[in-house]
Order: structure tokens, then C-alpha cells, then sequence
């Protein structure tokens, strides 16, 4: 017996024969949402990421800035995605979980942490590139507590909601219609791509998969929302203390 949607206007009390005849269609996002999603994104990520080089800031707050402009691209891609048709965000998967679905984000991102640093010697071994592309990031953690703090919660807590909105929400969701093992593994492709190729591309696999996979399970993106704060969190402290910045 099919469930008429949530966002679905109807009149109550007024059943008409064509509505009685066929099931209502479930709205789910398709290939239109992803290509919007993506585009905004990018043009704030990276188009904004362009013009706020050129201005000449502080290199604290350049980095602070570019430390949240990921996430901020996230959810202005999702909102884009959302908006464009279907206005609902129980479809993308923004629906309430379990504290066991919680619990296991949590333990999926301690192990993908750990296989992040095995990725990136893999790389380094392969590729022989040790470039760091990720030194604006620890300049906006360089300038004083405050600003560590600020970096910490914007690749910590921000990124990871804006691109789990996005990258899991909209375009696993989409991909998923093609099949579990093509929705899980060309999502995580093209969240690592948009990263680049360079040394951050098999760590974005390794999240990307990780993530994928708890939110086709879990059905909510909560879940991958943890898995990818407890990938990211550490990250600012440990490249100050590294002397990145």
C-alpha cells in the first residue's frame, strides 16, 4: 500500500477516480538536482574561493574563510537541489535516525581516520607527491586560540554538514537508482574529484565510501554526517601543531 507523500497537496476528504486508480508517485532526487547541486556548489566553492584571493586578506582570516567556504558551498548546493523541485528534505534523507545508527558513524569514522593515513602513503608511494594543498586551512588556525577554535568547527563540524547534505543527501541519493555498488562507489568518486588530484584524493575515497555506504544503510544523513566530523575534527589542531600554518 503506497503512502501519499508528505509534500503531496491534496484536498482531504476528496478522492478522485484517477487518484484512486494509480499509486502516487514517491519524489526522490534525480539527475536535475545533482547537476544543480553540483554547479552551485562550485561556483561557491570555487568560484568565490577565485575572488576572495585576489583581495588580499589577512592570512588568518583568508584561511578562516576558506576553511568554511566548503561547507557553506554544501548547503547552498543542497538547498539549490532541494528547492528545484521537490521541497522536502525528508527525500534527501535529512529524517531522524537511531542512536545506534550514531553510535556506528562514530566507529565507521575512527576506522576511516585510520585508513586515511594509510591512504595517503599508498599515494605517496605511487604518486611520490607529498605536497600539502590544505597549508590555508592550518593559516586560519595559526593566528590564537580563537581562530583555532573557529577553524577546528568550520573543517570539523560546517564541511562535513554542508558536503554530507550535498555529496550523500543529493548525489549518492540520485546514483543509488543505478544499483547500491554504483550508487556507493561513483559518489565517492566524484566527492574525491572535486577535491582535486593531489594528496587529499584518496583520503575524499576513503571518507566518500565511508559515508556512502552508512547513509545507503542508514538511510539518514546523520549518520554519515558523524562519520565525516570524526574523519575531519582532528585536522586543524594537528596541522597547527605540525607547524603547517
Amino acid at each position: 500500500m503506497s503512502k501519499v507523500p508528505s509534500n503531496y497537496p491534496r484536498e482531504p476528504g476528496k478522492i478522485t477516480a484517477a487518484s484512486s486508480s494509480r499509486p502516487n508517485k514517491v519524489l526522490r532526487p534525480e539527475l536535475p538536482e545533482g547537476i544543480v547541486g553540483l554547479v552551485v556548489f562550485y561556483v561557491v566553492g570555487y568560484g568565490g574561493g577565485s575572488q576572495l584571493s585576489r583581495l588580499g586578506l589577512d592570512p588568518v582570516v583568508s584561511g578562516l574563510i576558506f576553511t568554511a567556504l566548503s561547507g557553506v558551498a554544501g548547503i547552498a548546493g543542497f538547498a539549490a537541489a532541494v528547492l528545484l523541485r521537490i521541497r522536502s528534505l525528508r527525500p534527501f534523507g535529512v529524517r531522524r535516525t537511531s542512536r545506534r545508527w550514531l553510535l556506528i558513524g562514530v566507529g565507521v569514522g575512527l576506522v576511516a581516520f585510520v585508513l586515511k593515513g594509510l591512504a595517503i602513503l599508498v599515494w605517496i608511494q605511487i604518486t611520490g607527491n607529498t605536497d600539502s594543498v590544505q597549508g590555508v586551512y592550518a593559516q586560519g588556525g595559526s593566528g590564537g586560540a580563537l581562530s583555532l577554535v573557529l577553524a577546528t568547527v568550520f573543517l570539523g563540524l560546517l564541511t562535513p554538514l554542508g558536503e554530507e547534505l550535498l555529496f550523500r543527501g543529493v548525489i549518492t541519493n540520485v546514483l543509488l537508482r543505478h544499483g547500491p555498488i554504483f550508487g556507493v562507489v561513483s559518489s565517492a568518486l566524484i566527492f574525491a574529484l572535486t577535491h582535486g588530484i593531489n594528496i587529499i584524493f584518496p583520503t575524499a575515497v576513503v571518507a566518500g565510501l565511508a559515508t556512502a555506504e552508512i547513509f545507503r544503510r542508514s538511510g539518514s544523513v546523520w549518520p554519515a554526517v558523524v562519520v565525516h566530523v570524526v574523519f575531519n575534527l582532528p585536522t586543524i589542531p594537528v596541522m597547527v601543531a605540525a607547524g603547517m600554518g
